[in-house]
């Protein structure tokens, strides 16, 4: 997250994550207040095995951007609604990044966050048999 006032949303992706049996670090770092520290943390990331990095930002929004252009890990960023413009800037930041650092964008808000959780358990079943066994529960839950 890029703020302390990012937990209220970005809970649902830790709600989501621990559903699915993910494990997780949950840290706080401005991609502007502090560079250094956030290109740290991704590059201790990348050295302790993590496999993709979930980053959610309000106003500018510009965490999830930071994050990419610093690994080659998926990331998934979750536009935050914490501006006058209800999250229309967060959401414009993280989709419209240059080519060559993508950010997989979600929805605004509570619902972009859970997505985070279940896109990230979608990646990361393509080598995780029990992991696809929970999806599969999971989306024939939704039917009901």
């Amino acid at each position: 997250m890029g703020s302390k006032s990012d937990q209220e949303v970005m809970c649902h992706t830790e709600k989501t994550l621990e559903d699915f049996g993910i494990s997780f670090e949950k840290l706080t770092s401005s991609a502007h207040r502090n560079p250094e520290r956030t290109k740290r943390i991704v590059k201790t990331a990348e050295k302790q095995g993590t496999k993709l990095i979930i980053a959610g930002a309000g106003m500018s929004a510009a965490l999830p951007g930071f994050v990419a252009s610093q690994t080659t890990l998926p990331v998934i960023g979750v536009p935050l609604i914490s501006s006058p413009l209800s999250g229309l800037d967060s959401l414009l930041s993280m989709m419209q990044m240059p080519s060559g650092v993508p950010v997989a964008t979600l929805a605004l808000g509570k619902a972009g966050a859970k997505n985070a959780g279940i896109l990230a358990a979608q990646i990361l079943a393509v080598s995780d048999k029990r992991l696809k066994k929970r999806l599969i529960e999971f989306k024939k839950s939704l039917k009901k």
